[in-house]
């Protein structure tokens, strides 16, 4: 018999809410891109994505979060945009936060795992 064999445990974090999936990684990355570029527009071409879908994305985030997490913002002469409320901002960091302590968890438990 080999015992060489190598386990871990691997996590895939996201957040439910009633009606279903709420946030997850693809989501946490849009908004990031949202703040990064100012932007659905370009938040969608940066994650090749259609604009369409990212927007969707967002109406759905915001309808569903206690206070919405993206504001449009009015065009001017460039156009409107699009920035993260602070609650925008809370999600980003709350989900990286429960990732992390889950992840950590998952790898002290590879630590135990004998088959």
């Amino acid at each position: 018999m080999s015992s060489n064999k190598k386990y871990s445990i691997e996590v895939r974090v996201w957040i439910e809410e009633t009606e279903g999936a709420f946030l997850g990684i693809g989501k946490i990355w849009l908004l990031e891109n949202i703040k990064k570029t100012g932007s659905i527009t370009n938040a969608a071409k940066e994650m090749k994505m259609a604009y369409r879908q990212a927007w969707q994305l967002v109406e759905e985030m915001n309808q569903r979060a206690e206070k919405p997490l993206v504001e449009k913002l009015l065009g001017g002469k460039g156009g409107g945009g699009a920035r993260l409320t602070d609650a925008g901002e809370r999600a980003i960091t709350v989900f990286y936060e429960v990732e992390k302590r889950i992840k950590d968890f998952a790898q002290k438990e590879t630590q135990n795992l004998k088959f």
